[in-house]
């Protein structure tokens, strides 16, 4: 399978888990899900976005040109950070502390709760900030074709909307009404996701154009 064709699909499907993350994340905050289905279907999602991600950003990878390969690479670094992080966190809470909850032992495993400024919430919040800093050193591997251009101003806003979420993640008391102020995520994660795959794929149908002998547009 070309590789426009997995980094597009990748970048739809993690920017599909992250939708359906965010929609989760607001019906629990509405009251409309309760424990545990809230509990699984947000942690559910996010384990969902993991390996997509990761697929998206190799695939960009390697469709950059060689002297953008030193953001690329690092982008790429910052990923895999993310995707530790973020899997042993939501591994954790699905396969560990979830059921002991609900076998009514929660106090045995209560170290490994995800609740603010613990150490799996701790996890998550590296999780997101490497994911940000990926999208950082995505943006100096961005060319100039409007496709590219409109990546670019997705990767930016995602970066500002990360340091919203670190201060709501380590701002010393956490309230829901705090949460709001990481809102942005919501709206720049799937659509960073989305439009560098878009750019994987725009890469890969130029370079078959120009293989093929026609003119890059």
């Amino acid at each position: 399978m070309p590789l426009g064709r997995i980094g597009f699909r990748a970048g739809l499907a993690a920017a599909t888990a992250t939708v359906a993350y965010d929609i989760v994340q607001i019906l629990q905050v509405a009251g409309v899900l309760h424990f545990p289905a809230d509990e699984i279907l947000i942690f559910g999602t996010s384990l969902c976005i993991v390996v997509p991600f990761v697929l998206e950003i190799l695939a960009f990878h390697y469709t950059s040109p060689v002297d953008t390969r030193f953001w690329t690479h690092a982008a790429l670094i910052f990923t895999t950070i993310y995707a530790v992080f973020g899997t042993a966190n939501y591994v954790v809470q699905l396969a560990t502390v979830i059921p002991a909850k609900l076998r009514g032992v929660a106090d045995a495993v209560r170290v490994l709760e995800q609740t603010p400024h613990s150490l799996l919430w701790d996890f998550d919040a590296i999780a997101y900030l490497m994911m940000g800093l990926a999208a950082l050193f995505v943006i100096p591997a961005l060319g100039d074709a409007s496709v590219e251009r409109r990546a670019r101003l997705a990767c930016m806003a995602h970066v500002a909307a990360t340091v919203l979420s670190g201060i709501v993640y380590f701002y010393p008391t956490y309230s829901q009404k705090l949460l709001l102020i990481g809102f942005p995520w919501a709206v720049t994660a799937p659509l960073f996701m989305l439009l560098v795959g878009t750019v994987v794929r725009a890469r890969e149908a130029r370079g078959r154009r120009l293989t093929n002998g026609g003119e890059e547009l």
